[in-house]
């Protein structure tokens, strides 16, 4: 078979940009060479005009084998803080930059690899039209493969993270760590309550949000 290469998902949308249409048109993107080894695409999901969009990395283990997102050990972890900052996930817009699972083999043990550039590239246009169709009032940006695919190379997750970050219009963003990171974290008590601090700045959010607003102490 000829090598697919990433050439990218720009010839895989489909002619009607609507979230089911994408939904459907991103099962069969071949646009880079992670979909040969995973099970399935992992679109977005959620409800279609949601005020909070959340943006991660890609599919995990769990997220591959179900084809939902956030559905793993690191879902858990955004579950609570989204519960524990008032935030009902029901009425959230989840997804990835990257659509499909990347992994290396590990005996029977599937070991997450972080994509490449040219991988984020390649799934951009799938992200760009959810972004444009949820066209959510708050962006919560999830680790830096997200911040990467939605505000350049040049952003740090580390040093901007709990940041109001001006999208567009009335729209922001707000960057934190991916929820995987708590989990590896040597201290998990403390990497979980500054993650639900950003998670509470974005929370917090109505209307006119004061611009580059920070919380003053982690």
């Amino acid at each position: 078979m000829a090598t697919v290469g990433n050439k990218g998902a720009d010839q895989f949308l489909p002619a009607k940009l609507t979230l089911p249409a994408l939904r459907a048109a991103a099962s069969r993107c071949q646009g880079c060479e992670l979909y040969r080894d995973a099970t399935q695409t992992v679109f977005g999901d959620g409800i279609p005009d949601a005020r909070f969009m959340l943006v991660g990395e890609e599919p995990g283990d769990q997220e591959d084998k179900r084809g939902e997102p956030f559905v793993g050990p690191a879902g858990h972890v955004l579950d609570r803080a989204l519960r524990e900052a008032g935030i009902d996930r029901s009425a959230v817009y989840l997804t990835n930059a990257v659509k499909h699972f990347k992994f290396e083999p590990r005996g029977k043990r599937r070991i997450h690899r972080p994509p490449t550039v040219a991988e984020i590239e390649a799934c951009r246009p799938w992200l760009e039209q959810e972004m444009r169709l949820v066209d959510p009032e708050v962006t919560i940006i999830l680790g830096a493969t997200a911040a990467r695919a939605l505000l350049g190379p040049g952003f740090k997750v580390t040093e901007q993270r709990g940041e109001v970050i001006p999208r567009e219009g009335d729209a922001v963003y707000v960057p934190t760590v991916h929820p995987s990171a708590v989990l590896r974290a040597d201290d998990r008590d403390k990497a979980y309550a500054d993650f639900l601090a950003d998670i509470k700045i974005a929370a917090g959010i109505h209307g006119k949000p004061a611009r580059k607003a920070r919380r003053s102490a982690r």
